[in-house]
């Protein structure tokens, strides 16, 4: 669902072209102002839609990426105690055994606050927000994970038989759990910089949908006096300032 600011823009667009439908059977509108002008009302109007449109392509990549990552990390913590249960039956010396188990610790309670902040990353849309404890969990449990790995290759009878908690299969997984995070910050990205297109195109001072609609219904207002039902009519499309 979306949120309501997100409606706010789209209903600002839509009402852009109910504007401009009905000053289009003004007889009288002929604005001296290029930006004011039917034909570029009804360009802004496409403009805008595409801008709308790009950002709900960019905003699903970025929840795509996010599913992709919480895939791919479903089966560390269940790696990680496998590779524990295999390690204390190795006669380790304490410090390497209690080294492997603070890192699997670390990796094991790093997510505690998984659903809200997932929440926050998901439905973050500005780009000034900082980075999200959730973010920072899934590249703590990766990095911890990277380090548990260098412990592994240091002990000569790790040899586990199961194929999931082997170092051949280990190495790629974590591979695996960092490009996650990184394809997530590639989407965020593409995403925020589309946010800034479409403010730009409907917020800009001037130049923007909501300032051209007002001076829009001013030159309505001057053409046929703040009574008339033509001005009534078109003050009653409402516009929003999102930015």
């Amino acid at each position: 669902m979306h949120s309501t600011s997100e409606v706010g823009h789209s209903r600002n667009v839509a009402n852009l072209q109910k504007l401009t439908e009905q000053v289009t059977v003004y007889t009288l509108y002929n604005p001296p102002v290029p930006n004011l002008i039917v034909a570029n009302l009804q360009s802004l109007y496409s403009t805008a839609t595409s801008k709308l449109s790009e950002v709900e392509d960019k905003r699903n990549a970025k929840k795509n990426a996010i599913a992709m990552r919480k895939t791919a990390f479903e089966n560390l913590k269940p790696i990680c105690t496998g590779i524990i249960n295999r390690l204390e039956i190795l006669g380790l010396l304490p410090d390497t055994l209690d080294q492997a188990k603070s890192l699997n610790h670390a990796i094991q309670g790093g997510n505690k606050k998984k659903t809200a902040s997932k929440n926050s990353e998901e439905d973050q849309s500005s780009i000034s927000s900082p980075i999200s404890t959730s973010r920072q969990s899934f590249n703590q449990q990766a990095e911890n994970f990277g380090i548990l790995l260098q412990l592994l290759e240091t002990i000569p009878n790790y040899s586990p038989e199961e194929d999931e908690v082997k170092l051949v299969n280990l190495k790629p997984y974590q591979e695996s759990l960092v490009n996650t995070t990184q394809v997530i910050d590639q989407t965020e990205a593409e995403f925020n910089i589309k946010l800034i297109e479409r403010d730009q195109v409907l917020y800009a001072e001037e130049t923007g949908l909501y300032s051209i609609a007002q001076n829009v219904k001013k030159y309505v207002k001057s053409l046929y006096g703040a009574t008339s039902p033509e001005y009534t009519t078109v003050s009653s499309i409402t516009f929003t300032n999102k930015k």
